[in-house]
């Protein structure tokens, strides 16, 4: 079992930041990846960015690329995400979640996740 807990969300401006936590406990998370969704009301959950717990590689959604910087500690164990630049658009409820194996895009794929935290990008 994985244990996911989200923090760091709340209201900003257009055009501020935030950093999103994630923080991990459970078993080991060598062989997973992790990564962020976000799901917007009516809409469905989507992918944002998602690294590599061992090699830290990392794969960004075309909406967030060069704003969203994905990174992981494996010290404490935690993931961030930090936002730059954000748009109205990207208001939502972000996910951290966790797959054993490889890089995926897909919720499916997905077997631990978070509680979400909601994320406002006012105007």
């Amino acid at each position: 079992q994985v244990q996911l807990v989200e923090s760091g969300g709340g209201l900003v401006q257009a055009g501020g930041s935030l950093r999103l936590s994630c923080a991990a406990s459970g078993r080991t998370l060598s062989r997973y990846a992790m990564a962020w969704f976000r799901q917007a009301p009516g809409k469905e959950r989507e992918f944002v960015a998602v690294i590599t717990w061992s090699g830290g590689n990392t794969y960004y959604a075309d909406s967030v690329k060069g704003r969203f910087t994905i990174s992981r500690d494996t010290a404490k164990p935690a993931v961030y995400l930090q936002m730059n630049s954000l748009k109205p658009e990207d208001t939502a409820v972000y996910y951290c979640a966790a797959a054993p194996g490889s890089i995926r895009y897909t919720p499916t794929w997905y077997d631990y996740w978070g509680q979400g935290t909601q994320v406002t990008v006012s105007s």
